[in-house]
């Protein structure tokens, strides 16, 4: 038991270590001016305003601050404690053209009981919030543009889940959460801070509380997931394999595994969405029918780019090819000489640094929560079953796949059941193709 801990417990140094020492409590407006619109399908695009002054006044009427949004859209006014106060936008700022929704009203009071955390929200919308008129062909176009940059993403946290089953013939339920340790990692350094590592503000990008741009933080958090890889096989699984502990066993101990990590992360996180400070709010590209940020166009074309790289090593390189011999026949690759426990750590390595990087794009899009590995997990297993169980490339194509399956089921489901015609074909390609579209059948028995 102290083994299985002492592997824990070096996992969870990324965020239950790295935490800023407690300090007096510091109290913000963050006040948000975005320009609103819904398409046909009520997805609401909120694109910044940027220039607009706004002024927060207390209930004496004592002007606190004033402040103007930023590129982001965004204005901080600082405010001394928990407190009423009345936030007033100033229309003759705003755009030539834009004008404030009617259900956005200028004045804005906010009240010492709505601060939840040290920082209140309050927003403001200009626009027009009725729903746009869109053709079928452009709401489809726009979902398959959706559905590749989730099947991109599910591809990647997909090839280290189907690279450990390959490999060990273990069914990892936790690997969702090595997808959430990696965002959560990324935060703490991005958000959080640790005030330790301020001697490094003379970077750029790091300030002196120790808080990282997220061009730092994300590799970072990258590579702690890695680290959080090696730690879950060096101080868990490869003891149960050299203890000959059954894979039935080490499964149901993934289950508890991903039961306790997601509680921890619950409780160090807590329940809400957060985003990370950088690339939060981007006017989108119009590109024909559909529409695109630049932050999500990038984080496309990196994860392009990490999935050929690792089909090209897995194809190419020594690690690779040893990868593949061990996922093909454990004991016939260890009778020609390879280091089956080796090419096992390097991929236990390899696939929590990927899930990490899912988790990371993954958080720049829908914003980082502590179940947000967990709500892709069975979209993953999707992906792999589809694609081929073992099968890296077949990872590759059945989480593209799933991706594009899944957006584009919102245009006949609610987008509530998006997933379920996903998890529909997982069963019917279990009930009657078990070994995926790049799986070869075997015989058994």
């Amino acid at each position: 038991m102290a083994v299985l801990l002492g592997g824990l417990l070096s996992g969870f140094l990324g965020l239950a270590m790295f935490q800023s020492p407690a300090k007096a409590a510091e109290y913000t407006l963050r006040v948000q001016v975005k320009e609103q619109s819904r398409d046909a399908n009520g997805k609401t695009d909120n694109q910044p305003v940027s220039g607009v002054s706004v002024t927060v006044t207390d209930a004496d009427g004592n002007e606190i601050g004033v402040g103007e949004t930023d590129e982001e859209g965004v204005a901080l006014i600082p405010v001394p404690d928990r407190g009423d106060y009345t936030v007033t936008l100033d229309e003759s700022t705003l755009p030539d053209g834009q004008t404030l929704d009617a259900k956005s009203p200028a004045v804005q009071t906010v009240t010492k009981d709505s601060f939840v955390t040290t920082t209140k929200i309050i927003n403001f919308f200009t626009g027009e919030s009725q729903s746009e008129s869109q053709t079928f062909v452009e709401r489809l176009s726009q979902r398959i543009l959706d559905g590749i940059r989730l099947g991109l993403v599910l591809a990647m946290c997909a090839v280290g889940l189907s690279l450990i089953f390959g490999t060990t013939g273990l069914t990892n339920f936790a690997h969702g959460e090595v997808v959430t340790f990696g965002g959560l990692a990324t935060f703490v350094f991005n958000i959080t801070g640790l005030s330790f590592l301020g001697f490094l503000s003379f970077l750029p990008g790091v300030t002196e509380q120790g808080t990282f741009h997220i061009l730092w933080a994300a590799p970072i958090g990258v590579v702690f997931g890695g680290l959080f890889g090696w730690a879950l096989n060096a101080g868990i699984f490869s003891k149960l394999r050299h203890r000959g502990i059954g894979l039935v066993t080490q499964m149901v101990l993934t289950v508890g595994l991903s039961i306790l990590l997601r509680n921890f992360f619950l409780s160090r996180f807590g329940g809400r969405t957060r985003p990370y400070r950088e690339f939060t709010l981007q006017r989108a590209w119009e590109i024909g029918p559909v529409s695109i940020t630049p932050r999500d166009a990038v984080v496309s074309i990196l994860s392009l780019m990490i999935l050929v790289s690792v089909a090209l090593a897995l194809r190419y390189t020594r690690l690779g090819k040893a990868t593949r011999a061990v996922s093909d026949n454990p004991d016939l690759a260890s009778a020609t000489g390879i280091d089956s426990e080796r090419v096992i750590r390097l991929v236990w390595i390899l696939g929590g640094a990927l899930a990490a990087i899912g988790g990371v794009f993954r958080g720049l899009d829908e914003q980082a929560s502590f179940d947000m590995g967990s709500r892709l997990l069975f979209l993953m297993f999707a992906g792999i079953t589809l694609g081929g169980l073992g099968s890296a490339f077949g990872a590759l194509v059945g989480g593209f796949v799933v991706g594009i399956m899944v957006e584009v089921a919102s245009l006949v489901v609610p987008t509530e059941l998006k997933a379920t015609p996903a998890l529909v074909v997982l069963i019917l390609v279990l009930l009657f193709r078990p070994q995926g579209i790049l799986g070869k059948a075997q015989r058994v028995g």
